[in-house]
């Protein structure tokens, strides 16, 4: 006869051995639906975040590409008219504003950016040699250039050359030039044509030294930009000493009609 206690002693070893088998068969589903997520869920949202990121950091980079390819719309008069208005609606009364408006006879043709610079004051002052030769007052000029710096200044003297003649042209910036030797030039010589910067005229207007009487022309280069592809209007600098030296006497002087503007 078998004895109780070994069928007792299989039953437990049967029972060890059943025991880790099932441990064995449940243990690899549990880690196979923990590894799914981290698989497909966590490695692949970060790196398209780092790409989405980088091609946001070589988006902000290339502004001036994408301003470079876009098609160049020439200034008119309503672009400056709309920013006067946007500047002095913000802190001037309705009387005040409409004082500053600049009306569309107040202006000269724009350039349409298929002319030089020549060619463009040509055919906005066809009188140009009559004018010069009536011209005798000193501390002032018949035509007045208003541009972003002291380089395109120069460039743009040079580029007059088939217009100016024999006409005297005067330097209007601040670079290497102190403001006392333009006063004094201004004083003593009869100019015809001023080229500067809105700082500068500004400065020479303050100081009594250079006034608008005999001015016909003001001529604002509008639509060059420099190699940021800025124009003198996107320069906050250059825009707000634009708008205070339009403020000071020229409108009022193209609202009377004694001078006109140009946009180039």
């Amino acid at each position: 006869n078998p004895d109780p206690s070994d069928d007792q002693a299989l039953e437990k070893a049967s029972g060890n051995r059943t025991a880790p088998h099932q441990d064995s068969g449940s243990k690899p589903t549990v880690t196979k639906k923990r590894k799914q997520p981290t698989e497909c869920f966590l490695s692949q949202p970060e790196e398209k975040q780092e790409r989405t990121l980088k091609a946001k950091r070589r988006k902000k980079k290339k502004i001036s590409d994408i301003l470079e390819k876009s098609a160049l719309k020439p200034g008119v008069p309503a672009d400056l008219q709309n920013l006067l208005s946007q500047h002095f609606g913000e802190n001037r009364s309705v009387i005040e504003i409409e004082e500053l408006k600049l009306s569309d006879s107040c202006f000269l043709p724009a350039n349409d950016l298929t002319h030089s610079f020549s060619s463009y004051l040509k055919e906005i002052c066809p009188k140009w040699a009559k004018l010069r030769k009536n011209h005798k007052e000193k501390k002032s000029v018949v035509m007045l250039v208003i541009c972003s710096s002291a380089l395109r200044s120069l460039e743009l003297i040079k580029s007059m050359t088939a217009f100016k003649g024999d006409c005297r042209v005067l330097k209007l910036f601040a670079k290497h030039i102190k403001i006392k030797e333009q006063v004094t030039m201004l004083e003593k010589g009869v100019f015809h044509i001023g080229v500067g910067t809105p700082g500068r005229v500004k400065a020479l207007m303050e100081q009594d030294g250079l006034c608008l009487n005999s001015t016909k022309y003001m001529i604002l280069d509008w639509n060059w930009r420099d190699q940021k592809l800025r124009r003198m209007m996107d320069i906050p600098e250059i825009k707000r000493e634009t708008i205070d030296l339009l403020e000071m006497s020229i409108i009022q002087l193209c609202r009377e009609g004694s001078m006109k503007l140009g946009l180039f």
